[in-house]
């Protein structure tokens, strides 16, 4: 891409415009901070720190509003079979306190503006299953068995409940496996999706997109499938990059089509230690052409293999959809600066217009998760117990890019420094948002400049400072 501006257009220039107006009277930063000890925990700090007009010789973090990147769509989580089944268990009055506390836009939560779905189950449900399963031998190509009633009393009330606390938020569906009648093994797990049955796994797309809405629930974007090439999850299904080219153009793009269907599609789906999966997908116009962008995990590579697909498609969006940043509940150490970096600010400084972190909620156990394949240490955000609940690490990392920039907040450029690995956005509002990982195991001083002027700060070891101004 040419010029920085080209996707963003006047609204930047606007935005930056508001910017530099409020810069021209006195202002400070305000810093919420989350330490390894957990003395602070999102704990806005009571001292404003001042912009002035001065000299140092810190290291400096430059903010520069006038450069301008991706425009956001929202942090979140997904919310997993397992998730609503937990939160489905509390007293109303304390699972309505919790989804507001985690998803209204306003007040004083989280702000949490995207989620995540499974498409049928994940591995982090009781058990494996589509909405079609049909016994051993049967097959059902008119679909006329299909069904959401295995979410009918977890998933859809949770995410009914969700958009009644927030109208706008967005959601994101992806599959872990096809019916196992449309699969090679006759299996939920592993197995590829038969060739035959393209045409009616495309309307297996069209009827849970149209029953979602049926219900209320508008999905934004579907993946075609979880983890293309991981087929060890319980349920999971193998899909090669030319499988999922021929299936986006030949059958699913315009199965959508017909069906006037505009929720967006995303490739792939996986980590990006395989960036030529997207690659091959994007550059063939037949399915491209249906193509909203990539989705990526980080389980394997880095975050710079972004930025190398953005490169190669700029008119194609990057998305980050699941990352499971995980450790012991019961840990006397929150371990949040290192996963803040690798995750949210690396997919963020390389591109994704969203972050979504693995999972809401699991129990103390790391369940509920499914036999012989389910994710057995995914502690989740939230761990719940009854009506108790336990913020783990993921929450507060999540909760320093959520709760200060909202949809529509446009990256803004900012110099990274060794160990102190950062990003800043510029939100509708007109503040500006720059989160600061200090990954050494010291206090570090350093300065932050904004349009001349300076303001010296420092952050404990192994913390995470989110500053807003």
């Amino acid at each position: 891409m040419k010029s920085r501006f080209f996707l963003l257009g006047p609204l930047a220039l606007f935005f930056g415009t508001m910017a530099a107006a409020q810069s021209a009277s006195p202002i400070s930063a305000h810093l919420w901070l989350t330490t390894v000890d957990r003395s602070a925990l999102l704990a806005p700090q009571s001292a404003p720190i001042p912009f002035a007009d001065t000299a140092t010789k810190d290291r400096t973090i430059t903010v520069n509003d006038m450069e301008q990147y991706q425009s956001m769509e929202g942090f979140g989580v997904a919310v997993t079979g397992g998730s609503a089944e937990l939160l489905m268990r509390m007293s109303p009055a304390s699972r309505d306190a919790l989804l507001r506390e985690t998803f209204s836009p306003t007040g004083d939560g989280i702000h949490a503006s995207y989620i995540r779905v499974s498409i049928g189950s994940s591995d982090m449900n009781d058990r494996p299953y589509t909405y079609d399963d049909m016994p051993a031998g049967a097959t059902d190509p008119s679909l006329a068995h299909f069904s959401l009633a295995d979410d009918s009393q977890t998933v859809i009330p949770v995410l009914k409940q969700i958009l009644a606390i927030n109208p706008s938020i967005r959601i994101l569906g992806s599959p872990w496996s096809a019916p196992a009648w449309m699969k090679t093994n006759d299996n939920l797990k592993g197995g590829h999706l038969r060739t035959e049955d393209y045409p009616v796994y495309a309307q297996y797309f069209v009827k849970y997109i149209q029953a979602m809405q049926a219900e209320g629930i508008h999905l934004a974007a579907i993946t075609v499938q979880n983890e293309p090439l991981n087929p060890k999850n319980t349920p999971s299904m193998a899909m090669f990059a030319p499988e999922e080219d021929r299936f986006i153009a030949d059958d699913l793009g315009p199965a959508f089509a017909r069906a006037g269907i505009h929720t967006g599609i995303q490739v792939y789906d996986h980590n990006p230690d395989v960036p030529s999966y997207p690659l091959t997908i994007l550059a063939d116009p037949n399915a491209g052409k249906y193509v909203e962008g990539t989705a990526f995990h980080l389980y394997g590579g880095s975050a710079d293999a972004f930025t190398r697909v953005h490169n190669l498609y700029p008119r194609k969006d990057l998305f980050m959809t699941e990352q499971s940043i995980t450790q012991d509940p019961n840990s006397p150490e929150l371990d949040i600066a290192e996963p803040v970096d690798s995750v949210l600010i690396g997919s963020t400084r390389n591109w994704s217009r969203d972050v979504l972190l693995w999972n809401l909620a699991a129990n103390p156990q790391a369940g509920p998760h499914t036999n012989n394949g389910g994710c057995t240490g995914c502690y989740g955000a939230l761990t719940l117990d009854g009506d108790h609940v336990t913020r783990n690490v993921a929450w507060y990392a999540l909760a320093h890019f959520s709760k200060f920039v909202p949809p529509g907040s446009i990256r803004v450029g900012s110099n990274n420094l060794e160990q102190l690995d950062n990003v800043a956005f510029l939100t509708p509002q007109g503040k500006i948002v720059l989160v600061v990982s200090n990954t050494g195991n010291f206090r570090f001083p350093f300065a932050i400049s904004y349009h001349g002027r300076i303001a010296q700060t420092s952050l404990p070891p192994e913390s995470v400072g989110t500053y807003v101004w």
